[in-house]
């Protein structure tokens, strides 16, 4: 049986959805019209809280949870919120819809279902995403605390057939044959970049190739050395499909990965040596994951606001 939600079925919810939160944004008419999605990625939530505080007449706040959102699924995962807030970013009051958590494969979720959202945007009217996450480092010269500017990205499940546009193609958003050569805007990085220098963030970047791996466990040795082979610098397990539904809808996509651990990619230890190091050294977890986002996440909040400022 397929796991395919049918065409229509799907449509209906998609537009159902953005009616609902239509309908919680027209009493407030400066956020009627969302220009711009943000995705904030684990541990970056913060994010959200760039957008203006007044909650006044000309700075409102609209918040959403998800389990108010007909059609959306719930977040199952630790610092991720589960829910849409509406405001203004920067003294150019740009209206924004923020996802304060997002939807992933691995919680059990298909890909129509964790890419929902963001076609409930394209439906509000947005034009641009910008997603962010947390990524183990994979390159040998990325340091946890570091920043890197998607550049490209390589779709592992995809390329074995667990794709986000799989099954009949959505012909009111976009092609049957997406061309994926220009999915991170160059404009939006060189934007992102200039505003770091004038901020004088001294917070390392780096521009570089985001792996999408399925998750939800972290990286073996043997796959860190694979995944550095076939060319990636960061590996996570969230974004490539949410861009590559933005891009089918037509949106322009600026993705950020901040780099929250070194994926260890030494062999293990030898049972045939006398004095192996310590097996656990270097391994990943959730919680290291956190704190390195929530050390970051200040400087990622400020140059995000200055980029989304000029939007």
């Amino acid at each position: 049986m397929s796991d395919l939600i049918p065409v229509e079925q799907y449509l209906h919810s998609i537009h159902n959805a953005s009616s609902t939160i239509q309908s919680k944004l027209d009493p407030h008419p400066i956020l009627s019209r969302p220009r711009i999605l943000i995705i904030c990625g684990s541990g970056l939530g913060g994010i959200a809280d760039i957008l203006s505080k007044d909650n006044d007449s000309d700075s409102p706040i609209v918040e959403i949870k998800y389990s108010d959102i007909p059609g959306f699924k719930t977040s199952t995962v630790p610092g991720h919120a589960g829910k849409l807030v509406f405001g203004l970013i920067g003294d150019n009051k740009v209206p924004v819809m923020c996802m304060v958590g997002r939807l992933h494969f691995y919680e059990g979720y298909t890909f129509q279902e964790t890419t929902f959202p963001i076609r409930v945007a394209k439906d509000l009217g947005i034009g641009v995403v910008v997603v962010t996450n947390a990524a183990g480092g994979v390159n040998d010269s990325y340091k946890p605390g570091e920043l890197m500017v998607i550049e490209d990205h390589v779709n592992f499940p995809g390329l074995a057939g667990w794709h986000p546009l799989r099954g009949p193609n959505l012909e009111e958003y976009g092609p049957r044959f997406l061309p994926l050569s220009d999915a991170y805007d160059h404009s939006l990085r060189k934007l992102f970049v200039e505003k770091a220098k004038e901020l004088n963030v001294i917070r390392k970047i780096h521009e570089g190739t985001y792996f999408f791996a399925a998750g939800p466990t972290f990286e073996s040795r043997a796959e860190v050395r694979a995944i550095r082979t076939l060319g990636g610098d960061a590996v996570g397990m969230s974004t490539v499909p949410e861009v590559i539904v933005a891009r089918h809808c037509g949106m322009r996509v600026f993705a950020l990965s901040l780099i929250t651990n070194a994926g260890v990619g030494a062999k293990p230890p030898s049972a045939l040596h006398p004095n192996p190091v310590a097996l656990d050294d270097g391994m990943a977890s959730h919680a290291e994951v956190l704190e390195a986002a929530d050390e970051a996440s200040k400087d990622v909040e400020k140059i995000i606001e200055a980029t989304i400022n000029q939007l």
